[in-house]
């Protein structure tokens, strides 16, 4: 796994290249925490990271730990399986915020196709 970052002003794009799970999750981490302070949207792009485990649920729902301002994430094109995971797991705890995190996401009748 790697990925590229984009930092345009206020916002980072993050494109992760590969599977996101328990081994890639520190880097991922990493790359989140390392981010300028006036960066206030992160949007992890995840065309190429075809599978994601249970890590991804940690890295894309918990608050970075600094202080400060918690930054907007959000996530964009989300391979089948990764959307199913996040749904399952909106399902399961629904005071998880799925509309907010995946704003391009088709409705989940949708998933079922």
């Amino acid at each position: 796994m790697h990925f590229t970052m984009r930092i345009d002003g206020t916002a980072a794009r993050v494109t992760v290249h590969g599977d996101i799970d328990y081994t890639t999750l520190p880097t991922l981490r990493a790359a989140a925490a390392g981010l300028p302070p006036q960066v206030t949207e992160l949007v992890w792009d995840l065309h190429d990271a075809r599978f994601m485990d249970v890590a991804g649920l940690h890295l894309l729902f918990e608050q970075p730990s600094q202080g400060g301002s918690p930054r907007k994430t959000t996530v964009t094109n989300l391979a089948p399986q990764p959307l199913r995971l996040l749904v399952l797991a909106t399902e399961v705890n629904p005071a998880l915020e799925l509309a907010d995190l995946l704003p391009d996401t088709p409705p989940a009748a949708s998933l079922d196709d």
